[in-house]
């Protein structure tokens, strides 16, 4: 069953995160205004000219948006809302595990199940419903969770870019500004961390490794963390990554021979397995020839989530780990 849901884990996060995907979908972002929101999980009330919006979602549903949402969910996009400032009335789980990295924000937020089940989504009592992917609502799923609540659909094409994301829920929830000056932010600190790791590697270069269930995956250059490490900070793009096909919907382990291939001055070992449980064939002669392991560069961070999703939030937190990482 641990099996099945970490399988379950990978499937959901690659449909939902924004460089996961090769998907694209039509979209049409929402007006701005709809209503303003604080960090205490509620929308404050003083915003006197916001009013109730009328606004297409990416599955051109008329979608009215409150003027004033009190509770919304927004499931796998929790990063946004604690980007500028706002508290969801649950956040996503698979069973108990939760994004670790949210933790500090969230950790009085009460959970719900990753696939929402109707029934759950209704116990929430959501009055704005912000969901990720057109996937994520067939089979009569928008029908039934937009008559609990108005219920808005971003589009693979807006997840595929978690700036746009963050634009569009702040636009939704009139957090406009704060969205703005939280990627403006998030930009400067890219800027400085760019700076230190250039000074401290050169024009070096690294891989990231996922581990789950002793398999390794290969971060993507586009995928989450790595458009993290090589396009906000310009860590140099080893060969064997730069050949990979652009992400799909699934991740697909690697192999050791392959792997072998790997000429990275470093590599960052996410485990979430747990720090220090070694994966297939970590004991062999073809990993320990690998350049990054002869020289001592294998930085094993615990798997917290922020390596493997894309936000505002997220990119912090791995920027943060890899100046920390690189610069010691």
């Amino acid at each position: 069953m641990k099996r099945k849901h970490n399988i379950k884990l990978i499937v959901l996060s690659l449909t939902l995160m924004a460089l996961l995907l090769a998907a694209c979908g039509s979209q049409s972002t929402g007006t701005s205004d709809p209503g303003s929101s604080t960090g205490t999980g509620t929308v404050s009330q003083d915003t006197p000219d916001a009013a109730e919006q009328t606004v297409k979602d990416a599955m051109g549903h008329e979608v009215k948006i409150p003027a004033h949402p009190q509770k919304v969910l927004a499931a796998y996009l929790e990063d946004h809302l604690v980007a500028i400032g706002v508290k969801p009335v649950a956040q996503w789980a698979i069973g108990t595990t939760v994004q670790k990295y949210l933790t500090s924000e969230l950790n009085v937020v009460p959970t719900i199940e990753w696939n929402l089940p109707p029934e759950a989504v209704a116990a929430a009592a959501p009055d704005l419903i912000i969901v990720g992917s057109q996937a994520s609502v067939q089979k009569g799923l928008y029908e039934q969770y937009s008559k609990i609540a108005p219920t808005y659909v971003l589009g693979d094409e807006i997840l595929a870019d978690w700036r746009k994301a963050l634009t569009t829920i702040g636009e939704l929830l009139n957090k406009s500004d704060e969205a703005a000056k939280a990627i403006q932010d998030y930009d400067q600190k890219a800027a400085d961390a760019k700076e230190k790791i250039h000074q401290a590697i050169g024009d070096q270069s690294a891989a990231i490794l996922w581990q789950i269930q002793q398999q390794l995956y290969i971060v993507e250059p586009t995928r989450t963390s790595g458009n993290v490490l090589y396009g906000d900070l310009g860590v140099k793009v080893p060969a064997l990554v730069a050949s990979l096909p652009a992400p799909g919907a699934t991740w697909e382990a690697i192999s050791l021979e392959k792997l072998a291939d790997l000429d990275a001055d470093h590599i960052f070992l996410i485990n979430a397995d747990g720090v220090g449980q070694a994966a297939k064939g970590t004991e062999t002669a073809l990993w320990k020839n690998l350049k990054a392991v002869k020289e001592g560069h294998v930085h094993e961070l615990a798997d917290q989530g922020n390596w493997t999703v894309s936000g505002l939030v997220a990119g912090e937190k791995t920027m943060e780990e890899i100046v920390g990482a690189l610069t010691k």
